[in-house]
């Protein structure tokens, strides 16, 4: 079975590499799949992001990374992936995620949704959370990849004004 795991990753955290490495389980393969929104203000670039994940998921040979925009059934018809992967954190993901997964059957019913349900002591984690940490003056080592923490920081401190 193929899977696609589709999201924004800006930065990949923790929390996703979970979900990654939990789903390449599962799937024979695995397509994390950075999702572009042009309406959307990010911090890294589509290639930062593509070149962060995929030094993150070295260690998992039946995962590859990819970037599209547009409907996620669609990428999933050109993957040939007949499974989204989505994590749920809190209530809020899961109606927000109930409400995705139905417009996407109405779309398309052969490709179903899988929900892995966010390990706990990793939750809380966001994108949004760790951005924020490292504009504070925090550190993020404990909530991204140590690759990712390094870059996290050299995009902020470079550029305080970009979140």
């Amino acid at each position: 079975m193929k899977a696609c795991y589709p999201g924004t990753f800006d930065p990949l955290t923790n929390g996703h590499m979970d979900i990654i490495e939990r789903a390449a389980k599962i799937a024979d393969e695995l397509v994390v799949a950075i999702m572009v929104n042009p309406d959307k203000k990010v911090l890294f670039s589509v290639d930062e992001r593509i070149e962060m994940i995929e030094e993150a998921v070295r260690h998992l040979p039946n995962v590859s990374v990819v970037a599209s925009e547009g409907l996620t059934v669609d990428l999933c018809r050109r993957l040939h992936a007949s499974v989204l992967i989505r994590g749920i954190r809190a209530v809020m993901d899961y109606e927000y995620e109930l409400q995705q997964s139905t417009a996407n059957m109405m779309l398309d019913d052969t490709i179903e949704s899988i929900f892995l349900v966010a390990t706990p002591e990793l939750s809380f984690i966001s994108s949004s959370v760790v951005k924020n940490l490292v504009v504070s003056g925090g550190d993020a080592e404990k909530f991204v990849p140590q690759a990712i923490n390094r870059k996290l920081k050299e995009k902020i401190h470079g550029n305080h004004s970009g979140i």
